[in-house]
C-alpha cells in the first residue's frame, strides 16, 4: 500500500509554485459552473445533474467514447439490492427498458425469446432493465448528451504535471490543462475518471494498495491467503517452466516475492481484465483468432490447471439481448490478468496504453487456446469455440473494447474513509446514496506456497448485510487541501470497502450526488466540505434518490440479557484467523455471529472469556444457529480453574440442538474460558455466544 497524502504540504513543485507554463497559441475555454473530467457513467450522471440546477457544465473525456465500463461491456449490472438504485441512476435502466421495447433493438433475437437471469432479472412489472449490449448503452448515453445539450470535448487528457490553483490553504483549482494545450476554468471539478488523475494532480491525499487490517479495525483487508477458496487453482501445480526444475524460473506472472503477511498492507490491486461482449450469432460472430505476438508460455499454468483435474470454461458467460454476452472472470485461471496492472495507477498515459494492449494480449491469446489448444478439455473447446466477439460491437477493434476494467486504483484518503465496519452495519452520520453489492475483491497475486504448489491470493467475495448509506464527506478531499473538487468513483474508502461500493450503478449515484454539491457549493459560496448537509439531502430525496434502506432487513437476534446466566457475545471474544461476519440467521445471539467460511481449517479460533461474579461450579452452554452446512464436529474448549483444559466436538448441525449444546458442568475462580476452533471441522463452524448458569442457581 502506499499512502500519497503530502498532507506535509509537499505537494509537487509545480503545484505549491502554480507553474503554469502555456502554450503561445493554446485554445482557452470560456469559464463555466463546472467541469467534469471524465465521462464514465459517473460522470455523464454528474452532467445531467448540473444541467438539471441549471449550471454550465463541461464533460472532458480522455478517449473517444462516453459511458466508461457501462457502454465497454459490462452489461450484467452488479447491483446486490435494486432498491439502492434511485434517481438518474434508475432512469438510465429505466431507458434500458424503454430501448429494447422497441422491435428494432432486437437484430439476432426475438424479445421474447431473451431471459435475463442472476441478480440482474427484470422482476416481473419492473421499469427497469438491468442486462444490455454496450451499444444500446452507448445509445441513451449520447441521447442524454443532445437531449441536455451537455458539451463532451473527447480525446483530451489531463496534463498532470501541473494545475492552476490559488495559493491559499484549502488550494482552489482554478484551471486545468490539457495535453494538447486546450485550458478549461471552471468554478467547480469533479473527478470521474477510474484512475483519479485530477484529484492526485491537485494535491489530494490518496492511497493504492490494500491497507493492514489493523488499519481501521477491519479482517478483510491486506494479504488474505486463507481466504483463498473461490476462483482457485487446482492443487499441487508445479510452479517452474520446467516441472520439478526450480533453475529453470518460475512460469510467467507468478509473483517471486508473495505472498506477505497475513492481514499486511501491500502495493498490489486487483485484477483487471476486458468485460468481453461475445455472440454465438453466426452472422454476427467474429471467430476467437490467435493474436500477433501470442505467447504460449503464459498459458502453460492454465494448461497445468487442466491437466489436475479443471473440468469447466473459465468464464461467467450471462447472456445479453441479441444472442450476446458480458463474460467474466471464473476459476482459478481466466480473463483476469492477475498480478499485470500494479503500475497501472501512478503510470503515464504511455505506460498505461502498453499495459492496456498487453492484458488485450494476454486475453485474446486465452480465447484462443481456450477454443483450439489440444491439451484444453474437449468439453471446454467445443463450449468456447461457439462464441467470438461481435461484430457489431466496437467495430473499430474489430470486437474488442479499449476500455479496460479497472477495478480500483488511486483511492481518495478524504474527509471520512468508509471501511468494512461501514458495510456490515456501522451506519454514517451523512448518507448520500447507498451501496448493496458483497464486498468483492478480485485475486490480486500468483505466488508458490509452502508445498511448492501455485496458489492465488486476493479474492474475497463477503455479503449477508443490507443495503448501506456512503458518506458525503468520503466524496471530498480533506478541509485542508481542496476546496472545489469532488471525487464520486475513486472516493474515499479502504479497499475492501471499495470494493462493495465500485459498481456501476452507485457510481452514477454518487456522480449525481457530486453535481448536485458542487451547484449548492457555487450558489452558496462554500467550500465543498461547507455544503449544508440537510439541505442537500432533501434535494437528493426530491430528485429520487435513496438514502436510506427500508426493506427487509436481518431478523433481529436473541438478545444477550434475556437469558440466563452470563453471556459472552461474539462481538466481545478475541478472534484469529479467517472468521467472517453474517447476521444473515435471525436465530443468533446479538447483532451477528462469526463463522469459517469452511475453510481456513485449524487456524480460526475464538476465546471467550467470562468474568464470573463468583466462583463455583457453573453449566456452560455453546449457543448458535443451526444449518444444514454446519459442521458435525466442531471444536471446543473449555479450561476450568484447575487449568485443566477439557475438550469436546459439537454437532452445529443439528436441528434438534435448537442451536444449544450443554459442555458441561466446570468449576471456575472468577475468569472462564472457552474457546471454539474450526480444526478437522466437516462443515461452516460458528463462534455465537456461551452461556455460564451458576450450578446452585441463576447468577445475580
Amino acid at each position: 500500500m502506499r499512502l500519497t497524502p503530502r498532507s506535509n504540504l509537499c505537494f509537487s513543485l509545480t503545484l505549491l509554485l502554480f507553474v503554469w507554463s502555456m502554450p503561445a497559441k493554446a485554445a482557452d475555454s470560456e469559464p463555466v459552473d463546472l467541469i467534469v473530467y471524465g465521462g464514465t457513467s459517473a460522470g455523464i450522471a454528474a452532467a445531467v445533474q448540473a444541467k438539471r440546477m441549471g449550471k454550465s457544465v463541461i464533460v472532458i473525456e480522455p478517449s473517444q467514447r462516453v459511458g466508461g465500463l457501462t457502454t465497454g461491456g459490462l452489461g450484467q449490472t452488479d447491483i446486490g439490492n435494486k432498491a439502492a438504485i434511485g434517481g438518474i441512476a434508475r432512469e438510465f435502466y429505466e431507458d434500458i427498458s424503454s430501448y429494447y421495447q422497441d422491435a428494432a433493438a432486437w437484430k439476432f433475437q426475438r424479445a421474447e425469446e431473451y431471459r435475463g437471469g442472476g441478480q440482474s432479472k427484470t422482476a416481473a412489472g419492473e421499469a427497469a432493465m438491468w442486462t444490455f449490449e454496450p451499444s444500446a448503452a452507448l445509445s441513451i448515453y449520447q441521447d442524454w448528451i443532445e437531449r441536455d445539450g451537455i458539451r463532451v470535448d473527447y480525446g483530451k487528457r489531463l496534463d498532470r504535471s501541473s494545475l492552476m490553483m490559488t495559493r491559499s490553504l484549502p488550494a482552489r483549482i482554478i484551471a486545468i490543462r490539457m495535453e494538447s494545450g486546450e485550458t478549461y476554468r471552471a468554478r467547480m471539478f469533479i473527478d470521474a475518471t477510474y484512475e483519479g488523475d485530477l484529484l492526485a494532480a491537485a494535491g489530494v491525499s490518496y492511497t493504492i494498495g490494500r491497507e493492514a487490517n489493523e488499519q481501521y479495525g477491519e479482517t478483510l483487508n491486506g494479504v488474505q491467503t486463507k481466504m483463498a477458496i473461490h476462483h482457485q487453482l487446482r492443487k499441487g501445480i508445479d510452479p517452474y517452466v520446467v516441472p520439478g526444475d526450480s533453475s529453470s524460473g518460475l512460469l510467467p506472472h507468478i509473483d517471486p516475492n508473495g505472498p506477505g503477511e497475513e492481514g499486511a498492507a501491500d502495493h498490489r490491486v486487483q485484477a483487471y481484465c476486458f468485460r468481453m461482449c461475445l455472440t454465438d450469432h453466426p452472422k454476427n460472430r467474429i471467430p476467437f483468432h490467435k493474436p500477433e505476438g501470442y505467447q504460449p508460455l503464459w498459458y502453460e499454468l492454465m494448461l497445468r490447471n487442466y491437466e489436475a483435474g479443471e473440468n469447466a470454461a473459465p468464464w461467467i458467460n450471462s447472456g445479453m439481448p441479441n444472442r450476446k454476452t458480458d463474460t467474466n472472470n471464473r476459476l482459478g485461471f481466466s480473463t483476469d490478468f492477475i498480478g499485470q496492472n500494479y503500475d497501472y495507477p501512478e503510470a503515464t498515459y504511455e505506460e498505461r496504453e502498453a499495459i492496456v494492449a498487453e492484458h488485450r494480449l494476454y486475453q485474446q491469446g486465452l480465447m484462443w487456446t481456450l477454443a483450439n489448444h489440444p491439451r484444453i478439455p474437449e468439453n471446454v473447446r467445443n463450449q468456447v469455440s461457439r462464441w467470438g466477439m461481435c461484430k457489431d460491437e466496437f467495430e473499430a477493434g474489430n470486437g474488442w473494447q479499449d476500455q479496460l476494467y479497472i477495478r480500483e486504483a488511486r483511492r481518495m484518503v478524504g474527509e471520512y474513509v468508509m471501511t468494512q465496519g461501514n458495510c456490515q452495519g456501522l451506519a454514517v452520520e451523512d448518507p448520500i446514496g447507498l451501496a448493496a453489492y458483497t464486498m468483492d475483491s478480485h485475486n490480486q497475486q500468483r505466488y508458490v506456497d509452502e508445498k511448492g504448489q501455485v496458489r492465488n491470493e486476493g479474492d474475497v467475495q463477503v455479503g449477508g448485510f443490507p443495503p448501506y448509506g456512503i458518506s458525503y464527506r468520503s466524496l471530498v478531499p480533506k478541509r485542508r487541501e481542496v476546496s472545489n473538487l469532488l471525487v464520486p468513483v475513486c472516493l474515499s474508502a479502504s479497499h475492501i470497502a471499495f470494493g462493495s461500493i465500485r459498481m456501476e450503478p452507485v457510481f452514477m449515484v454518487l456522480g449525481q450526488t457530486s453535481a448536485t454539491a458542487a451547484a449548492m457549493a457555487i450558489d452558496d459560496r462554500v467550500a465543498v466540505q461547507d455544503v449544508d448537509y440537510e439541505r442537500l439531502a432533501k434535494r437528493l430525496v426530491e430528485d429520487e434518490q435513496v438514502l436510506s434502506y427500508t426493506g427487509p432487513k436481518p431478523k433481529p437476534g436473541i438478545d444477550p440479557k434475556s437469558l440466563d446466566g452470563i453471556v459472552v457475545d461474539n462481538s466481545q471474544a478475541k478472534t484469529e484467523g479467517g472468521w467472517m461476519t453474517s447476521s444473515s440467521s435471525g436465530n443468533r445471539v446479538g447483532l451477528n455471529y462469526v463463522h469459517d467460511n469452511n475453510a481456513s481449517k485449524g487456524e480460526c479460533v475464538a476465546v471467550y472469556q467470562a468474568k464470573l461474579k463468583q466462583p463455583g461450579r457453573y453449566h456452560v452452554n455453546l449457543l448458535w444457529p443451526v444449518h444444514s452446512n454446519r459442521a458435525t464436529n466442531a471444536f471446543v474448549k473449555i479450561t476450568d480453574a484447575a487449568g485443566e483444559h477439557h475438550e469436546v466436538r459439537v454437532d452445529q448441525r443439528d436441528a434438534k440442538s435448537g442451536g444449544r449444546a450443554k459442555l458441561g458442568e466446570f468449576e471456575f475462580g472468577t475468569n472462564a474460558i472457552v474457546e471454539v476452533r474450526n480444526a478437522d471441522s466437516d462443515g461452516y463452524v460458528i463462534a455465537d455466544a456461551v452461556q455460564f448458569i451458576l450450578a446452585e442457581g441463576k447468577s445475580d
